[in-house]
């Protein structure tokens, strides 16, 4: 079929051929600015689309998606897309962990042996008697009065979805208040992640 050319200049808005739903006419070309033309595509050509060059990064230059998701600023989905479309085959976990640093094993990693008190992240051995203080029915029932006081809502955000008590004063450094209502907040999850990553 072939397209009739309608110059705008010529014609007003009104008066271009319309369907009777007032839309484009199939087969008719509105503008030569904005038609497609056989064999070319409607967004820049990316690198990615051409298989030796998919290749070679891969490889030859032994990038992984993520690596070459990052150079044009994409998701590593998109490149793993492309790379099926290329019929490229995956690497295996062998091969991955041959060439990925993964830290040294055994004595030879620092943190070798380091336990208990010797470790950087200790904080005082508390968890078990925290565990044991947080399962009795004393607690469950301050909880719900310090949810109750704050209605039901994070002190910090105001969210109001999977709500915690936070410590002010942190539980290890100060026993003595544990308990008090005073020193009890409620927060969100979030929240409470951000205030914990603070200290």
């Amino acid at each position: 079929m072939k397209k009739n050319n309608i110059s705008k200049k010529n014609l007003k808005k009104e008066e271009l051929p319309r369907s009777k739903n007032g839309r484009f006419i199939t087969g008719i070309c509105y503008s030569e600015k904005t038609q497609f033309l056989k064999g070319q595509h409607w967004r820049k050509p990316k690198l990615f689309w051409d298989k030796k060059w998919f290749e070679d990064q891969y490889y030859n230059l032994g990038k992984n998606y993520s690596d070459i998701a990052k150079e044009f600023n994409i998701t590593s989905p998109a490149i793993r897309f492309w790379a099926k479309k290329h019929q490229i085959k995956s690497r295996t976990i062998s091969e991955i962990r041959s060439k990925k640093y993964w830290g040294l094993k055994g004595k030879q990693n620092a943190m070798f042996g380091r336990l208990g008190k010797d470790n950087p992240n200790w904080d005082g051995g508390h968890s078990p008697e925290r565990q044991t203080k947080y399962a009795r029915y004393f607690w469950k029932e301050l909880a719900k009065t310090i949810l109750k006081k704050d209605n039901y809502k994070c002190q910090n955000c105001g969210d109001k979805n999977k709500l915690v008590i936070h410590h002010i004063k942190k539980w290890s450094c100060y026993p003595e208040l544990r308990f008090e209502v005073n020193n009890l907040i409620t927060l969100c999850e979030n929240c409470h992640k951000l205030k914990h990553k603070k200290k």
